[in-house]
């Protein structure tokens, strides 16, 4: 069932019809007066230190940093990584930012396409890092579809230190400002990912399990300029 006949279903048993225009602008209303909630005081700090506190926390997170001083060393980047893990291959975001970029002198070969069981690596961007615990965030796009975030072994992400923010509640200002149409009405995506470092288990027997649910390897391409 889709998330459209499941909420359909909801607004039937609740006796609604599809929302007005005005019972629209009520709940953006709502939404942008809501208050923010206590913020842990480690997170209330200069963009620079925000910088240093994300790189702290998603190490500690098993993320693996490669640090850029521009988004047009990436391929390059990418390529040694990869080659570093004797694999040859991976699929990529079409993002524009990506799609940007000069692929021509890398040996792996590189596919822009939804993930599939059994590829090893994949590269897309992310939206925002969240210095508090070292998290990204990414959303479900045409140009970058979830199955990326997921199914491969190896996620490789590109952020930018611009787009470290101090805290979750900063984050969600900034997506649903980026969503916000020209009406003043938000069109959330389908999809939104936080992702902290690999995926991991210990609820068999408390042991360890890296990539249980998702890759097992993160790798965050972070970009000064």
């Amino acid at each position: 069932m889709s998330r459209a006949e499941i909420f359909a279903n909801i607004r039937r048993g609740l006796g609604r019809e599809v929302p007005t225009d005005e019972q629209r602008q009520t709940v953006q209303n709502r939404l942008r007066a809501k208050a923010d909630n206590i913020i842990p005081a480690r997170a209330q700090l200069p963009q620079p230190q925000q910088v240093e506190l994300f790189r702290t926390m998603a190490t500690e997170a098993a993320a693996e940093l490669i640090e850029l001083d521009n988004i047009e060393q990436l391929p390059a980047a990418c390529d040694n990584w990869l080659a570093t893990q004797n694999l040859n291959e991976f699929i990529c975001a079409s993002d524009p930012q990506l799609a940007g970029l000069d692929w021509t002198g890398i040996k792996a070969t590189k596919e822009e396409r939804v993930a599939r069981v059994g590829d090893m690596a994949a590269l897309t961007t992310s939206f925002a890092g969240i210095a508090e615990t070292g998290t990204l965030m990414l959303y479900s796009r045409a140009d970058s579809p979830t199955t990326l975030n997921f199914l491969p072994d190896n996620h490789l992400v590109v952020l930018h230190e611009k787009d470290i923010l101090g805290v979750y509640e900063e984050a969600w200002k900034k997506l649903r400002s980026h969503c916000q149409t020209d009406d003043g009405l938000l069109k959330m995506p389908r999809t939104i990912n936080m992702i902290t470092g690999p995926s991991r288990s210990a609820d068999i027997e408390q042991t360890l399990l890296m990539g249980a649910h998702g890759p097992k390897r993160l790798v965050i391409f972070l970009v000064k300029h």
